[in-house]
C-alpha cells in the first residue's frame, strides 16, 4: 500500500470528525468535536495516553515563541509603535486540553508526483534530479513544468512557461529571454468563483484536500481567478498550510504551489485555553512604543560628541570633566493602542518553523474585525508556554566589524511572486537583497554598501524594506535568512 493510499485511508476516519471552529456565544464555548459514532468528546483526549508515557520535548519556535501570526496583505498584528488591544465580542472557547503536533514524514514517491501531473493535466513521466522530481516541457522548453520536492511534504510548484531560443541562438535584433520566464496573461474575463472551485476540485481530492476551506475571491492581472485551499489535518482546520491554484479564463490551471503530503501526527502537548492565548496575543501586539527621534538642530555641547560621549579634550585640568549630555533625540507622539473586536475563534493548527522544519502546531486562530477594513485572522500558539523554549539569539558582531543584516520579517505579494523583506539597517548605506530558491525554500541575502565609505556615519538604526521578484510563486516555501541560516517569520 502506497504512502498517498495510508494517507486517504486516514482522512476517511478523521472525516467523520467534526473539527470545528467556535464563534463566540453567549454562555461560553466548550470544544468538543463529534466522532464517527455521534458522540461529543473533548478533543485532544486521546493524547492522555501519550502523555502518560513522559513529557513531550520542548518546542523552539523559531522567529519568536509562536506570537501573532498573519495572512500576507492583511494588517500587522502588532499595529506599530502605538500597538493593538484584541478585544473578545463575548465569551471565549475553552478549547481541548492537549493537541499534537504534526511533522512532515518520509519521501514522496514518483507515483505521487504522477497522480499530481495527471490532475493538472501535464503529460509525461517525473525525473529525479537531485531531491526534487520534475517533470519539464521540452523541445522550446514552453508549456507547464512541475516540480516537487522528494522530502516530505513534498513542496510543489507549477507554472507554465513560455519558451524559444535563447543564448547564441537567439535572432539578431531581438532580446533573448531568459530561459524559464513565465508566460504572461492571456487576457480575457476571469471565470465565476464557482467555476474556479470546480476546476480546482479534482486537483484538491488527489492531494486529499477535498474538505479544505476553500476561498476564490481573488483575481490576479484582470483574468486569473485565485483558489486558495487551507486542509484540515487531523480533524483540525489549518493556517499557513494552503494549496493556491490559479485558474485562467478557459478554466484551467496555469500555476499552483503547496504541499503533496500530508504531515503525520507527532508528539501532544497541554494546550491554553482561547482566553489565555488572547492575553498572550495582546502582550506581544503591544507595539515598538515611542519612537526616538535622532538628530541635533545645533552644535552638541563641548566635550560631547554626536553620540552623547564625553571626548577627553572636555576634560578640566583636575582631569574631572562634565557628565556626559544625553544624544539630541526627542520622543514622538504616540497614539493609544488600536483597538479590534474579536468576533470568532477556532482550534487548529498553524505552521511554525521547528529545528529548520515546518510544523503544524496547536493554535487559536483568532477573527479579527476592525469596523474600518475587512476580517483578517490572527493567530496565538496554543502549546502552554512551559514547553515553549525561548528562541535563539544570534551573537553579535565582533568589536570592530561590519553588522550582519538579519532580516527580521517579510511579506508575500502578487500572487507569492514578490518578496519584501525587512530588517535593521543604517542611514549611511544602501542594501539590495537577492532570492536564491529551491522547491523547498527561498533563501534571501541582504548586501550592504556604504555610500560614502570616507564619510563619519551616525550609528543610527532605521528599519528597512526591500522586494525581489521570485521565478516562481512562493506557496509553502520556507523563507530562510542567509546571514543566520533560520527561517523568517512571515508578516
Amino acid at each position: 500500500m502506497s504512502g498517498t493510499e495510508n494517507v486517504r485511508r486516514r482522512r476517511n476516519v478523521i472525516a467523520a470528525s467534526v473539527a470545528a471552529g467556535v464563534l463566540l456565544a453567549g454562555g461560553g464555548g466548550v470544544y468538543l468535536a463529534a466522532t464517527a459514532s455521534g458522540e461529543a468528546t473533548p478533543a485532544g483526549a486521546g493524547g492522555a495516553a501519550a502523555d502518560a508515557a513522559g513529557s513531550p520535548p520542548p518546542l523552539r519556535l523559531e522567529g519568536g515563541n509562536g506570537g501573532a501570526g498573519i495572512a500576507p496583505g492583511e494588517p500587522d498584528p502588532g499595529g506599530g509603535p502605538q500597538g493593538t488591544v484584541y478585544t473578545a465580542k463575548g465569551p471565549l472557547p475553552h478549547g481541548p486540553s492537549s493537541a499534537a503536533v504534526h511533522r512532515p514524514e518520509g519521501l514522496v514517491t514518483s507515483a505521487e508526483v504522477t497522480r499530481l501531473a495527471e490532475a493538472l493535466g501535464i503529460s509525461g513521466s517525473p525525473v529525479l534530479d537531485g531531491q526534487v522530481w520534475t517533470i519539464r516541457p521540452e523541445k522550446d522548453g514552453s508549456g507547464p513544468r512541475l516540480d516537487v520536492a522528494r522530502k516530505a511534504p513534498g513542496n510543489w510548484t507549477y507554472s507554465w512557461y513560455d519558451g524559444g531560443p535563447v543564448g547564441d541562438t537567439c535572432l539578431k535584433g531581438k532580446a533573448c529571454p531568459p530561459p524559464g520566464e513565465a508566460k504572461p496573461s492571456r487576457g480575457g474575463s476571469p471565470v465565476s468563483e464557482a467555476a474556479a472551485r470546480a476546476a480546482a476540485a479534482p486537483i484538491l481530492k488527489v492531494l486529499g484536500q477535498d474538505d479544505a476551506k476553500v476561498t476564490a475571491s481573488q483575481v490576479m492581472d484582470g483574468s486569473v481567478r485565485v483558489v486558495n485551499a487551507d486542509p484540515v489535518i487531523g480533524g483540525l482546520p489549518t493556517y499557513g498550510w494552503s494549496t493556491g491554484l490559479h485558474i485562467g479564463p478557459d478554466g484551467r490551471a496555469v500555476a499552483g504551489s503547496g504541499m503533496l503530503d500530508e504531515p503525520a501526527e507527532g508528539a501532544t502537548y497541554p494546550v491554553i485555553g482561547a482566553a489565555k492565548a488572547l492575553a498572550e496575543l495582546n502582550e506581544k501586539s503591544k507595539g515598538t512604543g515611542p519612537v526616538r527621534i535622532g538628530g541635533c538642530a545645533t552644535d552638541p555641547p563641548a566635550g560631547v560628541d554626536g553620540n552623547g560621549k564625553g571626548d577627553p579634550a572636555g576634560v578640566d585640568g583636575g582631569g574631572k570633566g562634565d557628565a556626559p549630555a544625553a544624544p539630541c533625540q526627542s520622543i514622538a507622539e504616540v497614539a493609544p493602542p488600536t483597538e479590534v473586536p474579536v468576533t470568532g475563534a477556532v482550534f487548529g493548527l498553524a505552521a511554525k518553523d521547528v529545528a529548520g522544519e515546518r510544523v503544524l502546531v496547536p493554535a487559536w486562530l483568532f477573527t479579527a474585525d476592525p469596523v474600518d477594513a475587512a476580517p483578517y485572522t490572527v493567530v496565538e500558539t496554543a502549546v502552554a508556554p512551559e514547553y515553549l523554549s525561548p528562541p535563539v539569539k544570534p551573537t553579535p558582531p565582533e568589536q570592530g566589524t561590519a553588522p550582519v543584516r538579519q532580516v527580521e520579517s517579510y511579506r508575500a505579494d502578487e500572487g507569492g511572486r514578490k518578496l519584501t523583506v525587512t530588517f535593521w539597517g543604517g542611514v549611511c548605506s544602501t542594501y539590495t537583497v537577492a532570492a536564491q530558491e529551491t522547491p523547498e525554500s527561498v533563501t534571501v541575502r541582504i548586501t550592504e554598501a556604504p555610500t560614502d565609505p570616507d564619510r563619519v556615519c551616525v550609528a543610527m538604526a532605521v528599519e528597512v524594506s526591500k522586494t525581489v521578484a521570485l521565478e516562481d510563486p512562493l506557496g509553502a516555501r520556507t523563507v530562510v535568512d542567509a546571514a543566520s541560516g533560520q527561517p523568517v517569520p512571515r508578516r
